[in-house]
C-alpha cells in the first residue's frame, strides 16, 4: 500500500464526508493505493455512525472508536499501529488541511528520502490569541531541540512507515513527534509550506492558554527524556551527589571548627545548636532522595505497562 492517511477526530461529523471524498479524489487521480484511518476520540456527536456509512461505500475507509476522549496523541498512536502504508500522512479532520498536499508530501518522502516532512502553515487563518502563543512555542522548541521547523504542531505531516513503527506517542507528545523521531535516529527531517484553510464547520477544539502551558511542560519533559531517558543517573546522580556533598562539606566544616576551638582551649558550642548543621543535614537528605527517588521514578514512568493502554470500543475494516 502506498499511503495511509491517519486522521484523529473529535466531534467533526459535518466535515467527514467532504474530507474523505477529497482525499479519495486525490488518491485516484494519482493512482495511489491507500487507506484512510479515522480515529474517533470519544466523540459525542454522530461522527462514528458517519464513519460507518462512509466505510460501506468505500472499503479504503477504516475506523477506530475510543470509549472516551483520550486526546490526539492517543489517537495517533493507535492509528500508527494499525497503518499499512509505506508512507503515513497525518492530517486534521476540520478541513483546514488540504488533501491536495498529499502527492508532494508523498514524493518528498519516497523520492527525496526524507524520514519525516512537517507542514508549515506560513499563512494562517487563526485569531491572534492562537497565533502569537504558537510562534512563541515554536521558537522555544527550535531553540531547545535544535530542529529547524517553523510549525511543530501542524497536523499535516508525512512519515516513512519505519518512523511511526519505531516511535511511541503518549500524553500530549504529538506536537513533538519530530523531536521523538530525531531522538530515535531519524534525522532527515524536512518541511513543506502548506495551505491553511479556514474552518468550514463546527468550532475549534483549541484549548486556550492551558494548552500552551501544557505544551511547554511537555517540551521540558521531551527535552529531558531525549537527553537523559537512557541515562537518568547522569542528571539525577550529578544533582544528588552535588547537593549531598555540599551538605556533607558543611557538616564536616562545623565538626572541624569545633575541634579547632577545643584544641585552642575554648569551649565549643554543640554542633546541633548551629542552624548551619540543620541546613547541612537537610542538604544531605535532599541529595540522597534526589539521587534515589528521581532515578526510580523515571525508570517506573518510562516502563509503565499502562502508559499507552487505551480502550478501543469498535473497529471497522481493521483486523
Amino acid at each position: 500500500m502506498d499511503i495511509s492517511v491517519v486522521i484523529p477526530l473529535y466531534n467533526e461529523a459535518e466535515s467527514l464526508k467532504e474530507l474523505t471524498d477529497s482525499i479519495s479524489v486525490v488518491m485516484k487521480n494519482n493512482s495511489f493505493s491507500y487507506e484512510i484511518i479515522l480515529i474517533d476520540d470519544g466523540s459525542n456527536d454522530n461522527s462514528w455512525s458517519i464513519i460507518g456509512e462512509l466505510s460501506k461505500s468505500n472499503q479504503n475507509i477504516k475506523g477506530i472508536k475510543f470509549r472516551r476522549n483520550y486526546g490526539k496523541s492517543a489517537a495517533l498512536n493507535v492509528g500508527f499501529h494499525d497503518s499499512l502504508g509505506e508512507v503515513v500522512i497525518t492530517m486534521d479532520a476540520d478541513l483546514q488541511d488540504s488533501p491536495d498536499e498529499i502527492p508532494e508530501l508523498y514524493r518528498m518522502v519516497k523520492k527525496q528520502g526524507f524520514d519525516l516532512v512537517s507542514g508549515w502553515k506560513k499563512k494562517r487563518y487563526d485569531p491572534i490569541s492562537k497565533t502569537l502563543p504558537t510562534k512563541l512555542f515554536n521558537w522555544a522548541t527550535r531553540k531547545t531541540t535544535g530542529i529547524k521547523l517553523h510549525d511543530f504542531n501542524c497536523g499535516l505531516k508525512a512519515y516513512k512507515s519505519d518512523v511511526i513503527k519505531c516511535i511511541e506517542v503518549y500524553g500530549e507528545m504529538h506536537r513533538y513527534i519530530p523531536v521523538i523521531a530525531k531522538w530515535a535516529g531519524f534525522v532527515n527531517i524536512g518541511e513543506k509550506i502548506v495551505v491553511h484553510q479556514k474552518r468550514k464547520y463546527g468550532k475549534t477544539k483549541f484549548g486556550g492558554m492551558a494548552r500552551f502551558i501544557n505544551g511547554f511542560l511537555d517540551l521540558m519533559t521531551i527535552s529531558f527524556v531525549s537527553r537523559f531517558g537512557k541515562r537518568p543517573m547522569h542528571l539525577f546522580g550529578l544533582l544528588g551527589t552535588l547537593i549531598f556533598f555540599l551538605g556533607f562539606a558543611a557538616a564536616l566544616w562545623l565538626g572541624i571548627e569545633k575541634i579547632i576551638i577545643i584544641m585552642n582551649g575554648g569551649i565549643a558550642p554543640r554542633v546541633t545548636a548551629s542552624p548551619y548543621f540543620y541546613i547541612a543535614l537537610t542538604s544531605m537528605i535532599i541529595g540522597t532522595q534526589l539521587f534515589m527517588a528521581g532515578f526510580l521514578a523515571e525508570l517506573i514512568s518510562r516502563n509503565s505497562a499502562e502508559r499507552n493502554k487505551y480502550l478501543v470500543q469498535k473497529k471497522i475494516n481493521i483486523e
